[in-house]
């Protein structure tokens, strides 16, 4: 019989679930809390976000993500209950500092989140509500 396992968990923040406006957490020093907004995920930190209109998004709402030292590998960045493509501008200027952005909706972001820290990986997200 085959018998499946869970990854192990990562240290650090973990997004365990969905409310209507928000995220459900686990995993950072503020213990399992909901965060009724859209969402900056570190590997050490777990922060709401005031996110910006996705058309209107740029470098200067990424301010949590810039600051990461070392810079994270890349970027998941959840764009709400539909994927939808930020400005290309914004795609550039997080390239030209040397973080890629991979983009997809944020059930999908979230989900991927714990499968990278899963596998210890340094990466940060922003993560939009539902």
């Amino acid at each position: 019989m085959a018998e499946f396992n869970q990854d192990p968990r990562a240290s650090g923040p973990v997004i365990t679930g969905f409310t209507a406006h928000g995220f459900k957490l686990d995993g950072d020093n503020l213990g399992p809390r909901r965060v009724e907004s859209s969402l900056v995920l570190t590997p050490v930190s777990a922060m709401p976000w005031d996110a910006p209109a996705l058309e209107a998004l740029g470098i200067d709402a990424m301010a949590q993500v810039l600051d990461l030292s070392p810079a994270p590998e890349f970027m998941l960045l959840g764009t709400g209950a539909a994927l939808a493509h930020p400005p290309r501008a914004f795609i550039q200027v997080m390239e030209e500092r040397g973080i890629g952005v991979e983009v997809m909706d944020s059930r999908a972001a979230a989900r991927a989140w714990g499968i990278l820290r899963s596998e210890d990986r340094w990466i940060a997200a922003a993560i939009m509500g539902l």
